[in-house]
């Protein structure tokens, strides 16, 4: 079984770098708007400009990157982890936060998707 997340993007060929980072790989890739890419189980379509996902809505919306859902990414050094995310484009949301199961950081990729990096106690 395996899950399935989209992030709407707005530059595909700038996502994928940060994401390797994080240890996901490429897996399908159509054209410059869309890439499948695959951590363990987890599938994460990333849709740009051009794709059916980010066509508007009957209302008249636009779909856009952002939002506060969020996918998260268990690491084993959070440290390093955010210090690789950080090399290729992300923005800090929050500083370390510890907690009861472990310690959390919110980024943001570059098209300010949020992702969770979080280590376990």
């Amino acid at each position: 079984m395996s899950a399935v997340v989209r992030y709407l993007v707005d530059d595909v060929d700038a996502c994928i770098p940060f994401y390797e980072a994080l240890g996901f790989t490429v897996a399908e890739r159509w054209g410059p708007p869309f890439a499948i890419l695959r951590r363990g189980s987890l599938s994460l379509w990333v849709s740009g400009p051009g794709t059916s996902a980010s066509k508007p809505l009957n209302d008249g919306s636009q779909p856009v990157p952002g939002g506060w859902n969020r996918i998260v990414i268990e690491v084993e050094d959070i440290q390093l982890a955010v210090e690789q995310a950080r090399n290729h484009g992300a923005k800090l949301r929050s500083e370390l936060i510890s907690g009861p199961g472990g310690h959390q950081v919110l980024l943001e990729d570059p098209a300010g998707n949020p992702v969770e990096l979080f280590q376990p106690r």
